[in-house]
């Protein structure tokens, strides 16, 4: 479990999607899956993703659900080009723009999500409350996120190792609205009702060690730690992530990440 606590970031931005695809995309859709499976939403409803990146979420409401319509918002320019390559026939817009000043009016959505999100919100608070707004009477504001704290972020491993050796890569601005009973507060405080939860475990299987490591080593709170590595202490921290992950038969690596998803509906 991650136990070390260092500063928040006062800002994550991932602004290249091929490589998001990588390290978080193929995570966000296994998470994914279980989330929707757990919402069982109909079709034909209007949605909203706040912060729907490089699309990878995205593609799995499009692809599980049979929306009637999907608008999505980010702050990257560059994810959103990515996103847009998927999505040339199917209903999805995406936008630039701020979880914290959605750019539509109230009740516009029949739902609205925020998938791995909420934690690098620097509000999250007025993020949910934005959702709320912006979604009509009797629909859903829900949400999934790593469960950091708690050690059930994909790449635990190799974060906890960090800061044993070196300084530990900040946390997201909103780490806290991580936990369960954060996020239960933060539903409530929007004056969302019919609140439940729903704790997600999913996992990933990599060809090998060195697979896991080329992909690891990119996310952009741990590359610029990593970047400053001398060579030992890079040697050394490959080598204590490798004796964390142990290969199966056939070499592979298996690695387990956790996950908070909550759900509410407008009163």
């Amino acid at each position: 479990m991650t136990t070390e606590r260092p500063s928040p970031a006062p800002q994550v931005r991932f602004d290249d999607g091929a490589s998001y695809e990588q390290f978080m995309g193929k995570w966000s859709r296994l998470a994914g899956d279980v989330f929707l499976q757990w919402l069982a939403p109909p079709a034909g409803w209007r949605w909203l993703d706040v912060g729907c990146g490089n699309g990878a979420f995205t593609e799995l409401l499009v692809e599980r659900c049979a929306p009637k319509e999907v608008q999505g918002i980010d702050p990257s320019e560059e994810q959103l080009a990515f996103a847009r390559t998927r999505f040339e026939n199917a209903p999805v817009a995406v936008r630039q723009g701020d979880a914290m000043a959605l750019p539509w009016a109230d009740d516009t959505f029949d739902a609205a999500v925020q998938a791995l999100v909420i934690f690098f919100v620097p509000d999250a608070a007025k993020s949910v409350a934005e959702m709320a707004r912006v979604v009509r009477r009797g629909g859903s504001v829900s949400a999934y996120a790593w469960d950091i704290l708690g050690g059930g972020f994909p790449f635990a491993a190799l974060q906890d190792e960090m800061a044993a050796i070196a300084s530990p890569p900040p946390w997201p601005p909103s780490v806290e609205a991580s936990r369960m009973d954060v996020l239960q507060s933060l539903w409530q405080e929007a004056g969302l009702v019919e609140v439940a939860t729903l704790a997600i475990t999913v996992q990933r299987t990599f060809p090998d060690f060195d697979s896991f490591w080329a992909i690891a080593r990119t996310g952009p709170r741990l590359a610029p730690t990593i970047a400053a590595l001398t060579a030992d202490k890079l040697d050394g921290l490959r080598e204590r992530v490798r004796r964390r992950l142990p290969p199966d038969d056939t070499g592979r690596i298996k690695v387990d990440a956790r996950a908070n998803a909550i759900r509410g509906t407008v009163a």
